[in-house]
């Protein structure tokens, strides 16, 4: 491998593969802190959720309540085990989640988001399946600003002629 390109013959020939170039191999090592769980932070619309997850029986606690009195809605539920389906483990481990901000719905996908994160750090070899499933990348759409001049961010208001 050319440790140091200096021309632009150099850069062509890597470039065109006649010179072999090391596949830089990236290895992921489990994050877990000494109580054995992992951390991670998820977002969605305006609502933040700080995850934890460990071994467990697959207990999910969100703000100090069980996740059927904090998200009464079944889709809601449904949302939150989306990630356990999709890596295979369900059940197997226990989530501990405050989360602030939004409404329930934002709330429920900022949760997803964290446990996604979560269990990728918990466990690299998950991180392909949670990946094709675009459950790592968080969703950036949020609310647009309202505008000086308009009712609404893009509303105008209404036109009188006379």
């Amino acid at each position: 491998m050319v440790e140091e390109i200096k021309s632009l013959a150099e850069l062509n020939e890597v470039a065109e593969g006649t010179v072999p170039v090391e596949e830089i191999a990236i290895s992921r090592d489990p994050v877990r802190d000494e109580l054995g769980r992992s951390y991670a932070t998820g977002k969605r619309k305006d609502a933040v959720a700080r995850v934890w997850i460990k071994p467990g029986s697959g207990k999910v606690t969100v703000n100090g309540r069980d996740i059927t009195v904090y998200f009464a809605r079944p889709v809601q539920q449904l949302i939150l085990n989306q990630p356990f389906q999709v890596a295979g483990v369900e059940g197997e481990f226990d989530v501990v989640a405050t989360v602030k901000g939004g409404g329930l719905s934002g709330q429920a996908g900022a949760v997803k988001h964290g446990i996604s994160k979560a269990l990728q750090l918990y466990d690299p070899a998950l991180r392909a399946p949670l990946k094709a499933a675009g459950f790592l990348t968080r969703d950036a759409r949020v609310v647009e600003r309202k505008k000086f001049g308009r009712r609404k961010a893009r509303r105008s208001f209404q036109f009188s002629k006379r």
